[in-house]
């Protein structure tokens, strides 16, 4: 598992199925590759295979499909 935890920024956690993403303000670009997820300062670049978003509420996002990499972009 993969995590990071900061509320000014996208927090996450990440198991082999999926992940688990808060303080989520939008969902900037999505794709079944590729998900961008925008925080009040900081946006992370969810990459993988067979990505969709099962669920979003209240700040939290939860992404299905096999998480290969999450960046910080610019």
């Amino acid at each position: 598992m993969l995590g990071g935890e900061d509320p000014a920024r996208v927090a996450y956690t990440v198991s082999g199925t999926g992940g688990h993403f808060r303080f989520v303000k939008r969902v900037a670009e999505f794709s079944a590759e590729r998900i961008v997820l925008r925080g009040k300062r900081g946006s992370l670049a969810v990459e993988g295979r067979g990505l969709s978003l099962e669920r979003c509420e209240g700040g939290d996002v939860f992404v299905k499909g096999e998480v290969v990499r999450v960046e910080a972009e610019p």
